[in-house]
């Protein structure tokens, strides 16, 4: 129940699903569809084909267990150091990870929000490939350098995950874990409904906005101390509507 309750899984989840909404990403998924595919994007936009679902579906599969790879790697790393970090400067190592990661999550926010731009942050830097990839291992690849790279979008929100999985080392697997099943799961779903994409880009700068202001009020949170008590508030919320249904 504790886990179900904690804001930071829920920010990791949220963070994963508004990376693949961004500007980054959402408005190229058909162009990054079709250079993994080898599969036209006039065709994926209108071609039915059950046989080629599965296809684009397999590409889609094995390039986010390449991006995994990478972020599940980054989480675990990210929590190696936390807990190094914190038996180094003992005492109040705690307290001093977490308001850093506020104010970085804060500055993220308002980022994500289009409010400030960051000119070192917004530049682009990922591992070209000359070729498409063609197989299934190809897109594995792919995926591990397009995961392996930076973007102005995904870039910041990654690595304010990064910073959370270290100022709470033990949950660290798992908030990152939640970061990929946010990015991957519409991702895969828009293999299937390509056509709801260009709703989605609709609304995009709407969505950027609210994602960015619930970053902010969470690093607001983060850097006050409040998040446990919010935390605990909502357990019991959770706990008292449960016993009393129950009754």
């Amino acid at each position: 129940m504790q886990q179900v309750t904690d804001l930071s899984t829920w920010l990791a989840l949220g963070a994963g699903i508004l990376s693949f909404l961004s500007p980054c990403t959402l408005p190229v998924f058909p162009a990054y569809l079709s250079y993994i595919t080898g599969v036209s994007v006039k065709e994926l936009q209108g071609d039915e084909n059950r046989k080629l679902k599965m296809r684009m579906s397999l590409h889609a599969v094995f390039f986010l267990l390449g991006v995994s790879i990478i972020f599940f790697s980054l989480g675990i790393g990210a929590s190696f150091f936390g807990n190094w970090l914190q038996s180094m400067l003992a005492g109040n190592s705690g307290i001093l990870i977490q308001r850093v990661t506020g104010i970085f999550l804060m500055i993220t926010g308002l980022m994500v929000g289009g409010w400030i731009t960051i000119i070192p942050l917004m530049k682009e830097k990922r591992i070209r490939f000359k070729s498409k990839p063609g197989s299934i291992i190809g897109s594995l690849f792919v995926g591990i350098g397009f995961a392996a790279g930076w973007t102005p979008c995904i870039g910041p929100i990654f690595a304010s995950i990064l910073l959370v999985a270290a100022n709470n080392p033990a949950e660290g697997a798992l908030y990152t874990m939640m970061y990929i099943i946010g990015f991957s799961l519409p991702f895969f779903l828009s293999t299937y409904y390509l056509s709801f994409t260009k709703v989605l880009v609709k609304y995009s700068e709407k969505i950027m906005k609210i994602g960015g202001a619930l970053i902010i009020v969470f690093g607001i949170l983060l850097f006050t101390g409040q998040i446990t008590r919010i935390s605990i508030f909502l357990l019991r919320l959770i706990e008292d509507t449960w016993f009393s249904n129950l009754g």
